[in-house]
């Protein structure tokens, strides 16, 4: 599958999967394409393990959320965020970590207030590894943080945007 990229979305310094200052973050980078989804990009390290070479289903759980959660920005803005209600996950094979993965989010039905989404995330040979379907509550950004956080903690990376993102 070939994505083809049309923006790149904001990150923060702390987040656990975006923030570029948390050591032991994902620092993911997220990709908005030409159909509105979101393309993920993200590392998991050693100190995002559960059993041995295997990352923890928690930071699976945490990297679709997010992605999901952040495709409603590509249909309004990046001050709208999902807030979620449920995430129900499937787990198909192991995720390694020290390897660049892909997961791919979208919005499946949007009633303006609330919304549902799915996403997969991939292993780099292009299988499906953890699939999910969730439920939001669309909000702004301002209503779950401060001016503080959105004028000097939320910004666009300064990294080239790729025109198209293989899976």
């Amino acid at each position: 599958m070939k994505y083809t990229i049309t923006n790149h979305q904001n990150i923060s310094k702390n987040c656990l999967v975006c923030g570029v200052e948390n050591e032991f973050g994902l620092k993911t980078r997220f990709y908005e394409t030409t159909d509105k989804e979101v393309v993920a990009l993200f590392q998991p390290i050693k100190q995002h393990q559960s059993y041995p070479d295997i990352t923890h289903g928690g930071i699976s759980a945490a990297i679709l959320d997010e992605v999901i959660g952040r495709a409603i920005m590509a249909f309004h803005d990046e001050k709208s965020f999902g807030v979620t209600i449920e995430l129900k996950m499937r787990y198909r094979k192991p995720v390694p970590y020290g390897v660049q993965l892909k997961a791919v989010g979208r919005i499946t039905n949007d009633n303006g207030r609330m919304f549902e989404g799915t996403g997969e995330l991939y292993l780099p040979n292009g299988e499906v590894a953890v699939s999910a379907e969730g439920k939001y509550l669309r909000r702004r950004l301002e209503q779950f943080t401060n001016s503080e956080f959105v004028d000097s903690e939320w910004w666009a990376p300064e990294d080239e945007l790729p025109e198209e993102i293989s899976i």
